[in-house]
């Protein structure tokens, strides 16, 4: 399992370059503002500022691709299902199917929102380090424990599919099938083991960390510069956040 959020960090842009507070802020701010549009006029101009967004980031269209892929398998299963049995107004029918203007009106509703709200995130993320982002919510506020296991689960996420895949391709490798009430036994036994496994690793990790001094006071993490180019960048994404909010009012 390879989630790689940061991989493109490296990236020279202004994105890559704003300060990660202000940014966090920022997109935070505009992610609030889409998910607050209802209005089906305001959809085209959340896709052209989500569009400039990406564009400035200069993230790969493969990397936004590949990420959105698991998350639109549930997106289909909208798309069948809201047509059908949302709403009164009759499109048109097939047979015994009906779709319905309202349902399809509310797809396209949360397709663009998801679109725009997802993209949105991956540019926050993917234009910085993870831990430097981590450290941006631990200065605005975060708890020093959240903060902890938000580092630690994207850190051993990556460990335990890779114990999945190596204990899978073993199976696979003894003439496992999976297609027999055996096979469900196999695959009950081999998460029962993947669970004790990340425990005894996080117990292991946890004395390690301890050991050198874990939970002792530290330094402050408030390192960050404001510079004022950072702030007219916020400045600009909170007057655009604000547009959609009023556009929606009004």
């Amino acid at each position: 399992m390879r989630l790689h959020l940061d991989e493109y960090s490296h990236l020279d842009s202004p994105l890559h370059t704003w300060e990660t507070r202000s940014k966090l802020i920022g997109f935070l701010v505009l992610i609030f503002a889409f998910s607050f549009v209802q209005d089906l006029r305001v959809l085209p101009a959340m896709l052209i500022v989500t569009a400039a967004i990406y564009a400035v980031s200069r993230l790969p269209v493969a990397f936004l691709l590949a990420r959105l892929r698991l998350p639109g398998f549930f997106l289909l299963m909208m798309a069948i299902l809201l047509p059908l049995l949302s709403g009164q107004t009759i499109l048109f029918r097939i047979g015994p199917v009906v779709v319905r203007e309202e349902g399809c009106l509310d797809l396209l509703l949360i397709v663009v929102k998801f679109v725009c709200i997802l993209t949105t995130g991956l540019v926050l993320f993917g234009t910085t380090p993870f831990v430097t982002t981590v450290k941006a919510m631990r200065s605005l506020g975060l708890p020093a424990i959240l903060a902890d296991m938000t580092l630690f689960s994207y850190r051993y996420i990556h460990e335990i599919g890779g114990d999945l895949e190596m204990m899978e391709r073993a199976m696979r490798l003894r003439g496992f099938r999976g297609r027999s009430f055996r096979g469900l036994t196999a695959l009950a036994s081999l998460a029962g083991s993947l669970l004790v496994r990340s425990y005894e690793r996080s117990d292991l990790v946890y004395k390690a960390m301890v050991l050198r001094g874990y939970g002792q006071l530290t330094q402050s993490l408030d390192d960050f510069q404001v510079r004022a180019a950072d702030i007219a960048r916020l400045f600009a994404i909170l007057l655009v956040a604000a547009g959609f909010v009023i556009a929606e009012i009004l």
